[in-house]
């Protein structure tokens, strides 16, 4: 039963680690400034985004090409700009921690 105690919690923490550095990247790369994990800020909230692409198995590919190509018209009027300087690892990265949130 300790063994079990203590796998649960060295995965507990190496969730947490993983959290921690795509949040990283986010503060890295500036999402900051337009996006936020649970409001909107400019852009729509990081929870949103997960609770609209849920059920879309396409979301990350989706989400891949706004990031870098920018897009317009899903969540509001203001436009989100290109990223093309963000390394698609790292794109791939974050789109998956998004889409991980509950």
């Amino acid at each position: 039963m300790k063994s079990l105690a203590f796998a649960l919690g060295v995965a507990a923490c190496a969730l947490a680690f993983a959290a921690n550095a795509q949040e990283a990247l986010a503060k890295k790369h500036n999402c900051f400034a337009c996006h936020a994990v649970d409001k909107k800020v400019v852009g729509p909230a990081y929870k949103e985004v997960a609770a609209k692409y849920r059920d879309d198995k396409n979301a990350p590919a989706k989400l891949f090409e706004k990031v870098k190509k920018g897009g317009a018209g899903v969540w509001g009027p203001v436009p989100m700009p290109p990223n093309a300087q963000v390394p698609d690892a790292d794109i791939k990265a974050l789109v998956s921690w998004i889409l991980s949130m509950k």
